[in-house]
């Protein structure tokens, strides 16, 4: 567990990231964000087959897990045949948790190539208004 902040993701630069995750166990990347307003998005694959991926929202680290929200429910990927795309908007401060899940598969772990990326959100001021 390797808590990111949107600072490390803006640095993240172009190259993807790569998780192992041994059979029969998840990995979870935890995103801690202050700011709302902001977009979370990540693009992976996986290998050698299927992983289940997930986003849960914590208020705090001291929350309880059973007061988590669950924002994008676990899903069985095909990311070993196609590249997953997904965002999600940052409406309240708090950790943003991408967890990806092997514990259905016994005996073959996974490694999953991830790319993460922040937007902040484009406020026009009317500023280039003549």
């Amino acid at each position: 567990k390797l808590p990111l902040t949107v600072e490390d993701i803006l640095n993240f630069g172009e190259g993807n990231r790569e998780l192992f995750i041994k059979s029969s166990t998840y990995s979870i990347i935890p995103i801690t964000v202050t700011e709302t307003g902001l977009t979370i998005s990540w693009i992976f694959s996986s290998d050698p087959k299927s992983v289940s991926f997930s986003v849960v929202y914590q208020e705090s680290e001291e929350a309880p897990l059973d007061q988590c929200k669950v924002l994008i429910p676990m899903t069985r990927c095909n990311s070993h045949k196609e590249t997953i795309r997904g965002q999600v908007k940052v409406r309240n401060s708090g950790i943003y948790m991408l967890i990806f899940d092997n514990t259905f598969s016994r005996f073959i772990s996974k490694r999953v190539f991830y790319h993460l990326t922040v937007e902040r959100p484009v406020i026009y001021d009317g500023s280039d208004f003549p």
